[in-house]
């Protein structure tokens, strides 16, 4: 068979695989252990680019020393990373996006499964004595709550769960039933840790679990209780899209196509709350923080880093730049953004043990302003409606509550608007489950603070009543809408 064209295997010389590894140069890291001598110890739901790009990575350095943790990445509805991967033998390339490019071919992962073809093949994995630990990156969606942070009994996904508890369709519902089998079994339950940006992530998590399996088998939901770990976690990497053009970064650096790289800065950090009842990898001996405030920690990202990434974005798009390092260039909004972290931001928060704020804020600016960078405001841009509360809303309550000012706090808020005012008049879709609500309130705006704030306080689930009732609010959120552009 031509090798040039053979996309599937060892044969297919110009493509990153096991048999191509030889050819790498020198400088590009590669897996260093036996990739054949693995056992499999973790199953990660959600393998997009940011566990490609964070979790493996501190799997990767695991398996250099501990060869128990061993990925078996699990997709829940898309088949493309699978497709992309599997012709590689799951190899990847992470690109390290700094003064200095690096480039690691990561190995951690071993399997990749997609879950609603191989739905047995996934229970069987979770149900290993030899998996430890279940890490998920499956975006707020994937967790099927409803707003008050409960399980969603109407979701589609959890009433087929509910009526087919042995052939679960969402996260929570392949835990409970892989939970079932290893109570069964009188296996030990695995850790699950969550990944994603929700407060109180393994909370939340835990008592979705436990609610589902309690429906069903209140013995088996207060065994969850009772004995699985759910630590509440915080992460941070800022991780762009895959473009084609660090594509063709990665293929003249390797010499060797790679179907699916992904990238990011060089800052990552993984906190992890310290309530582990069983085995776990030696976490900290590849740079994980175990800590008992992971919520000090999870606050301050999200307050500062994720509410100031949303204040470029916004604030960024409306000036007409494209990344947030283009955003950075701008004095004015630079000085903005260090304004509002220094003066509004820090006094809504108690730093944890080990986080100075002062040196956490400057880490931030520099790595917003790392030229190496290229993160597109727009891809910050999306699911506002369920980004801000979180970032920036509950940062502004507590403004309220301390009678201090809320002025510069409601500008990217006021920008947001201004956003979706724009692009539903240009008729660009907007990235959002409001979508449609969004757009509908767009198209009804006058440009004006006054009229147009009005609506879109109507939108009770981002806009809770203390505030859309506060004048002290919505006035300066009036005030900050007519002083943007249009």
């Amino acid at each position: 068979m031509n090798a040039q064209t053979d996309d599937t295997g060892a044969a297919a010389a110009r493509y990153l695989h096991p048999a191509t590894l030889a050819q790498l140069p020198r400088e590009v890291a590669r897996p260093q252990y036996d990739r054949g001598a693995i056992d499999i110890g973790v199953v990660h739901f959600g393998p997009g680019a940011f566990h490609r790009a964070h979790q493996a990575w501190f799997f990767e350095s695991l398996l250099s020393r501990d060869r128990r943790w061993g990925i078996c990445a699990v997709s829940l509805r898309s088949h493309d990373v699978r497709d992309a991967l599997v012709p590689q033998a799951n190899l990847y390339t992470l690109a390290i996006r700094d003064e200095v490019m690096s480039y690691q071919v990561i190995g951690a992962i071993k399997e990749l499964l997609l879950a609603p073809e191989s739905p047995e093949a996934v229970l069987q994995r979770l149900s290993s004595a030899r998996t430890h630990v279940v890490t998920l990156s499956v975006t707020e969606k994937g967790y099927c709550l409803a707003a008050d942070g409960s399980l969603d009994l109407g979701h589609p996904d959890v009433r087929q769960d509910l009526e087919h508890p042995r052939s679960p369709r969402s996260v929570i519902g392949f835990l409970v039933e892989a939970l079932r089998r290893r109570r069964e079994a009188r296996v030990p339950p695995f850790t699950v840790v969550s990944c994603d940006n929700l407060v109180d992530n393994g909370v939340k998590l835990a008592r979705a679990t436990a609610q589902l399996a309690s429906m069903s088998d209140r013995g088996l939901g207060a065994w969850i209780e009772r004995e699985v770990s759910f630590p509440r976690t915080m992460v941070d990497s800022i991780t762009p899209a895959t473009t084609d053009a660090l594509k063709d970064s990665v293929a003249k650096t390797l010499g060797l196509r790679d179907r699916w790289p992904v990238q990011r800065e060089a800052f990552t950090q993984w906190v992890i709350e310290d309530v582990f009842r069983h085995t776990v990898p030696d976490w900290q001996s590849v740079g994980i923080t175990l800590t008992n405030d992971v919520a000090g920690y999870d606050r301050a990202k999200l307050r500062l880093l994720n509410g100031a990434h949303s204040t470029l974005a916004y604030v960024g798009l409306l000036r007409g730049y494209v990344t947030v390092c283009d955003a950075m260039k701008d004095p004015e909004l630079r000085g903005f953004v260090r304004t509002l972290m220094t003066q509004d931001i820090v006094p809504s928060l108690k730093a944890p043990r080990g986080l100075e704020l002062a040196s956490y804020i400057e880490s931030i600016l520099r790595r917003f302003g790392n030229p190496a960078m290229h993160h597109e405001l727009a891809q910050i841009a999306w699911d506002g409606s369920q980004k801000l509360p979180f970032r920036l809303l509950g940062t502004i309550r507590d403004a309220l509550d301390a009678q201090r000012p809320v002025e510069r706090l409601c500008v990217p808020i006021a920008a947001w608007m201004r956003f979706v005012r724009r692009a539903a008049l240009r008729g660009e879709p907007v990235k959002d489950p409001l979508a449609p609500r969004l757009m509908e309130i767009g198209r009804a705006c006058e440009g004006r603070g006054a009229a147009d704030v009005t609506r879109f306080m109507s939108l009770e689930s981002v806009f809770p009543l203390p505030l859309r009732s506060d004048p002290r609010f919505t006035e300066a959120l009036a005030v900050a809408y007519d002083n943007l552009p249009t």
